[in-house]
């Protein structure tokens, strides 16, 4: 077995992501020495399993203006050159190709980034692709455009240059995040997996207090990179002001280290919400009222909390799929970026096959709401369609049993 495994991971979601496969690595080979490279962010994802001792973050990393999708904007773009993105790129490559020369093997987490990265290493590399999927094109809801028209033509909505780096030979592994996709890239000569989604790993949900089943329950989920963040939960809450039934509403508001729950605060306070006690057993960090809302702030508990949820408010990327995917319909309401703009949110709803709904205005989303809420069977069949896309839990199992057969395995092979 070879000592160490260098991965590279692009984005918060993608982090989490390479997380859930490292941990179940971790558990068949804790003799294993993993190291991580962030290339966007800080990595605040691995911080408890650095703290632990599972793994250890390497290299150069800076939060960049864009949150990572400067694909998405020209003023990300321009912003992110303006941070030194290009002097950080190459700090990381230079750290790759001084791994890459020790033979240890690379797993790269996400898209062609990472992917490049791993190839121009040299060493054998892995790749798990998880931002892409070819129902994004192939299915509604909505029509995907030129880009859809594009993706058709090639049959995959992986790029030739991507598909070309998945075929090396010294690409041991690809995965991918559902069987379509992965069927479309093995048209194009990759040897393509679909082994599981490890993003449903780890969703278990708490039971809900006795004290608060009589009230409505919704999941507030606004991404975590500030200040999008605050912007994407003021909009939502402020949608959720014009619905017009004075029901008791349960808002349950799970965050991660951003934003954290003192800056959530002054957004509260601006909206007319008031501090109360905290219901027992929630293990909330704080509780908010205004009317017949009742909304908790509770750090780190978004896997505890979710399927307690009837539907989610949701303008975020990786926990609205997993929401989805645990049989609670989600809408959205896109805002002004960068992350989560209306392109954005029109691409995931097709990815998760209309489960999550896209709202335009305030009102929309109010009123589809209330049809939710009135309905149960209409949530019923989103809900299945959500858990269908997504897959069912143990994908970070299954990974790690391949990339121990064939990066460790055949690395080591190669060594002796």
């Amino acid at each position: 077995m070879p000592g160490r495994l260098l991965v590279l991971s692009n984005g918060h979601g993608e982090d989490l992501i390479a997380l859930r496969v490292l941990q179940a690595l971790h558990r068949r080979r804790p003799e294993l020495q993993i190291a991580v490279l962030p290339l966007v962010g800080e990595g605040t994802a691995y911080a408890a399993a650095e703290a632990a001792g599972m793994l250890r973050r390497i290299g150069p990393r800076r939060p960049l203006p864009s949150g990572g999708f400067s694909n998405q904007s020209l003023r990300g773009l321009l912003a992110d050159l303006w941070a030194g993105v290009l002097a950080l790129s190459w700090r990381q490559w230079r750290l790759v190709r001084r791994w890459g020369r020790s033979g240890d093997p690379v797993l790269a987490v996400g898209d062609l980034l990472p992917l490049l990265l791993a190839w121009t290493s040299g060493a054998s590399y892995g790749f798990i692709g998880t931002p892409k999927s070819d129902y994004t094109w192939a299915s509604g809801p909505g029509d995907a455009g030129f880009a859809g028209l594009y993706h058709r033509c090639k049959g995959s909505e992986w790029d030739p240059w991507e598909w070309t780096l998945m075929a090396r030979r010294c690409c041991r592994l690809v995965a991918m995040r559902d069987a379509l996709t992965a069927r479309g890239l093995r048209r194009h000569g990759v040897a393509a997996l679909a082994p599981g989604n490890p993003m449903m790993d780890g969703m278990v949900a708490q039971a809900l207090p006795r004290e608060l089943l009589k009230r409505r329950r919704l999941l507030l989920l606004g991404g975590s990179r500030m200040p999008e963040a605050l912007g994407n939960l003021r909009r939502l809450l402020e949608a959720l002001e014009r619905l017009s039934e004075a029901e008791p509403l349960l808002v349950l508001a799970p965050c991660g280290s951003r934003p954290a729950p003192l800056e959530w605060e002054p957004l509260l306070v601006g909206l007319g919400y008031s501090l109360v006690q905290v219901p027992a057993s929630l293990e909330a960090a704080a509780a908010w009222q205004r009317g017949a809302v009742l909304l908790v702030v509770g750090p780190g508990r978004f896997a505890a909390w979710a399927g307690l949820a009837e539907v989610g408010l949701a303008a975020a990327g990786t926990a609205t799929e997993q929401l989805v995917g645990l049989g609670v319909p989600a809408l959205s309401l896109p805002g002004p970026g960068p992350q989560f703009k209306l392109g954005f949110a029109e691409r995931q709803s097709r990815l998760l096959g209309g489960s999550v709904a896209v709202c335009r205005t305030p009102d929309q989303l109010a009123q589809r709401l209330a049809v939710l809420l009135q309905e149960p069977v209409l949530r019923s069949a989103l809900g299945h369609i959500g858990r269908r896309r997504m897959g069912p839990p143990g994908g970070g199992e299954a990974l790690a049993r391949l990339i121990e057969q064939r990066l460790l395995l055949t690395a080591a092979g190669q060594a002796g």
